[in-house]
């Protein structure tokens, strides 16, 4: 197998910068600005969210199967990478920009609802062959774990340049008054928000492009069957281990995501200013950008399995520093900046665990079925992380509905206030620890089984 070269190393990882930046702003900003900006009701988005997975489940896993089919001069992925990015730029600037609906209209509500969908199945349209081409690139261990790393760093370099800059330049580009969130109206946020995703949505195509341009496909096979839809959920429903990672990895995720979503309303209506959740997602990304250390180093003397154990333990105990000082510390945001930084260097070690893994599970998929169905099996992973937002939002949405959560009101009523520092800090070390406890008793590709798996797949190779 020809060695990637260190240039398309890296240019292959740059394009999870752009990917990112997407990403962060769904995840991470859009319900304060649908909520706080355009006056969207929490009981709408609570339906919503739901209903935008269930269509996820139909879509994902038939682009994931149309990638594995797809051959083309230009490549397997790379078609689909770059039409993707495009699309999902699009609905980005689409979706933070109300193009002239009257607040509160049925127009709005619609407005929001397809772009809402429409992000989910143009963000699969990148991620899935974005993704996907990690087990092509790399079959050894060790090669998987050193690109996931680089993936993952320059990911959390996308993810941390949304997290740390948004509520200032938001601030900056709405025209509020001190460069405080907390002075801002409706109009302001929606001015703010509108021109920042445009610069997000550039970036995104321009990272993007540059890891498109600096790779070349190697080792892509197209399967020789030709299923069907119902025979591509029949092989998932078949492999047993992808279920497994799907349970535990959307638990996990769920705590990770609450913390993104929630941190914002936190700010804003907890504490009373937005901007300092710059500082403590500042501290965040430091404890990210070390968590890209974990698997080098620990990998010396530990294996992956027990390495992904002990990063879901460094984010519940961070997750659990951050509840004792949020409750009876008066929430202080250095000492919550530093727990998170603690935490964020468990959840960072497990994102990158977790795509290791997923690239195994395509391996026990071939091992287990004689099928490997590659892209089709990644497609889960962009699937997992919006079920595992889908489940943090049913769980957010119901809490505002049940207290009376109001985004056009100046100040939220206590029990409002209450709901959100529980989701804040009690829900995600839960999450967190409910999943190593799956993981532990139920995942198996590891030790002299794995060890099995790679060597018939090598041969299957041959």
């Amino acid at each position: 197998m020809n060695k990637l070269s260190f240039r398309e190393k890296i240019g292959y990882s740059v394009g999870a910068v752009g990917l990112d930046l997407s990403y962060g702003m769904f995840y991470s900003y859009l319900s304060i600005f649908l909520t706080n900006a355009l006056g969207i009701s929490p009981l709408f988005l609570l339906v919503l969210a739901p209903l935008a997975r269930l269509w996820d489940g139909i879509n994902d896993p038939m682009i994931g199967m149309v990638v594995d089919r797809t051959n083309t001069k230009f490549g397997k992925y790379r078609p689909w990478l770059l039409g993707g990015v495009v699309l999902n730029a699009i609905v980005l600037c689409l979706l933070f920009n109300n193009i002239g609906f009257a607040s509160g209209s049925v127009g709005l509500y619609i407005y929001v609802a397809v772009l809402y969908v429409a992000w989910g199945m143009t963000n699969t349209l990148a991620d899935i062959p974005y993704w996907s081409m990690i087990p092509s690139f790399a079959s050894e261990e060790k090669d998987r774990n050193l690109l996931s790393t680089l993936a993952r760093a320059f990911s959390g370099l996308g993810q941390g340049i949304i997290t740390i800059f948004t509520p200032i330049a938001v601030a900056y580009l709405g025209g509020a008054a001190g460069s405080k969130l907390d002075s801002m109206g409706s109009d302001t946020l929606r001015v703010g928000f509108g021109k920042w995703s445009i610069i997000a949505a550039a970036a995104l195509v321009f990272f993007v492009f540059i890891s498109v341009f600096s790779i070349k496909e190697r080792n892509s096979i197209t399967p020789n069957n030709t299923g069907s839809f119902k025979d591509a959920i029949k092989t998932l429903k078949q492999n047993d281990q992808l279920l497994i990672f799907m349970l535990f990895a959307t638990i996990s995720n769920t705590g990770f995501y609450m913390t993104s979503g929630i941190s914002s309303y936190y700010f804003d209506s907890v504490q009373g200013d937005l901007t300092l959740q710059s500082t403590f997602n500042l501290m965040g990304t430091v404890g990210s950008v070390l968590s890209l250390l974990v698997i080098p180093v620990c990998s010396k003397f530990m294996t992956n399995r027990t390495t992904y154990k002990l990063s879901l333990s460094l984010a519940a105990g961070g997750y659990t520093a951050m509840a004792l000082t949020g409750y009876f510390f008066g929430g202080n945001v250095i000492a919550l900046g530093i727990f998170f930084a603690i935490a964020s260097i468990g959840t960072g070690s497990m994102f990158v665990n977790q795509t290791v893994m997923l690239a195994d599970v395509v391996d026990y998929g071939e091992f287990k079925l004689g099928r490997r169905n590659q892209s089709l099996t990644f497609s889960m992973k962009g699937f997992l992380q919006k079920l595992a937002y889908t489940v943090q939002s049913i769980i957010m949405y119901s809490a505002f509905s049940l207290t009376g959560f109001d985004g056009n009101l100046a100040q939220q009523a206590p029990a409002a206030k209450s709901a959100i520092s529980f989701l804040m800090f009690i829900i995600p070390p839960v999450l967190i620890l409910i999943s190593l406890a799956v993981f532990s008793r139920k995942y198996k590709i590891y030790g002299e089984f794995k060890q099995e798996i790679l060597d018939a797949v090598a041969n299957n190779k041959k």
